[in-house]
């Protein structure tokens, strides 16, 4: 596309950029951001986790609609926005989907990304009504830190028990302990974890996706070297691809299943579904106002012009995510690593979301890297969403304790909709007792009312039956 063309269409000169600098932020971006391409296919298809190992969605499949969903709504958030806001399936969204709807609630996988689709329904509508601000500011700050706080936990800890260092034990008084680190895929993690954390220190741009390779790397040759050392269980880990390019596979495309009320049951669908709008959402505000006041532009009352376009996008990647059985696509805090190359333009969301198009031909490269070179990079997303911590008002026992509790429910009762809940009621109840129900906005009276009655739920079912 010629420069002229470029200009007119993303103003590049009125935001004092140009088309080198545009596309170095979007491979910049894309560096960063890259390894969701083979981490989400790893927590939809359970590889590497016992017990669950093969129950997943396929690995070529989820890779295929990753790429597909995060370029596509990537270069259509470039194009309809103007801004280097870049989409990609949510980390925390994904784990949701796979270890709370389908491993602890039994779903099927149709009837789990329905879910993820009327989630993505709802808040769309919550956009279209101009609804969504509302809730935001029904929400007490610390909650919403504490939001994204526990999910890092969580995320941090499935990256623990997927690279085999955190076990369940069969026969202890303990719920987990510490995994046997005498087998390769161990050694790979460590060192994957060490190396990942080393290249994170020295700030080297692209360091998860890095460290990815180069664990991988390490695993091939070490998996090579010890053959009689208890090697990867995942057919084609650690071993060099018969092929390079393969055709995208979007066998798992539109599979939904509206049978997940009656197997939940109505009043479980719907807090479900208004636990994941609500980590959505509030992920989703975090993210643009963070990254938009890093790249000036946000108005003197600190508001992003043009925020309803870039909100309708992220909701609508819910329902895209949905029915292409990719989890809910959210707009990344890793969009800041583009403008921190000076992006500034929709170009750079555009040059990104093209690069996640060619990456859907690449599955058998995908296929080689082990659980344990992407444990790490878990370990360290969860690192980043717990960064937010030091903003709790920790001295503020009303604010801080609910979200304590929020942040530590999630990873221990392996549910984010536990901690959520528990969060809510926290702080509702708090107040009350203090003395002070009427700061409380109705809304949160409401959505504590509803996780009252969903904590309830397993003591009404047993009085029922």
């Amino acid at each position: 596309m010629p420069t002229g063309t470029l200009e007119g269409i993303f103003a590049l000169r009125e935001r004092g950029t140009n088309v080198a600098t545009e596309i170095r932020a979007g491979l910049t971006t894309f560096m960063v951001m890259a390894y969701i391409i083979f981490v989400n296919p790893i927590i939809l298809g359970y590889v590497g986790v016992p017990g669950l190992d093969g129950k997943g969605l396929p690995f070529a499949a989820t890779l295929t609609v990753t790429c597909l969903t995060a370029g596509v709504l990537s270069i259509a958030m470039g194009l309809w926005t103007n801004y280097p806001f870049v989409l990609a399936p949510g980390m925390g969204l994904n784990a949701v989907v796979a270890f709370e709807l389908v491993a602890g609630r039994g779903l099927t996988w149709p009837q789990a990304m329905t879910i993820i689709f009327l989630e993505g329904v709802a808040i769309t509508l919550l956009v279209l009504t101009r609804f969504r601000e509302a809730m935001l500011d029904a929400v007490p700050l610390g909650l919403k830190r504490a939001i994204s706080i526990g999910i890092g936990l969580f995320i941090a800890f499935i990256g623990f028990f997927t690279a085999g260092f955190v076990t369940k034990p069969a026969s202890s008084p303990v719920p987990v302990g510490l995994g046997s680190l005498a087998g390769l895929p161990s050694a790979v993690f460590l060192i994957g974890f060490v190396l990942t954390a080393w290249l994170m220190a020295r700030r080297v741009r692209g360091a998860l996706l890095l460290g990815i390779v180069l664990t991988t790397l390490v695993a091939i040759a070490l998996n090579g070297l010890t053959a009689g050392w208890k090697g990867f269980a995942t057919p084609g880990a650690a071993q060099l691809p018969v092929a390079i390019v393969q055709w995208p596979d979007f066998s798992t495309f539109g599979r939904l299943d509206f049978g997940v009320a009656a197997r939940l049951g109505l009043v479980t669908t719907v807090l479900v579904t208004f636990s994941i709008m609500l980590s959505d959402f509030f992920d989703t505000m975090g993210t643009i106002i963070g990254v938009g006041g890093k790249g000036g532009f946000l108005d003197r009352e600190g508001r992003l012009p043009r925020a309803n376009r870039v909100l309708l996008v992220d909701s609508l990647g819910a329902v895209l995510g949905g029915v292409a059985n990719s989890s809910s696509n959210t707009t990344y805090i890793e969009s800041a690593a583009g403008v921190t190359e000076g992006g500034r333009t929709g170009l750079v969301a555009v040059v990104t979301g093209a690069l996640f198009l060619v990456a859907m031909w690449l599955s058998p490269l995908a296929s080689v890297i082990p659980a344990q070179a992407t444990a790490p990079a878990l370990i360290i997303v969860g690192f980043y969403m717990m960064s937010v911590a030091r903003d709790v008002a920790w001295d503020d026992y009303e604010e801080s304790i609910p979200a304590f509790v929020t942040m530590l429910v999630m990873p221990f009762t392996w549910s984010i909709t536990n901690g959520i809940g528990g969060g809510f009621v926290t702080y509702v109840l708090i107040k009350l007792l203090n003395g002070r129900g009427r700061q409380v906005h109705w809304m949160l009276y409401l959505a504590a009312a509803a996780f009252v009655l969903y904590f309830a739920m397993p003591l009404l079912e047993r009085r029922l039956s």
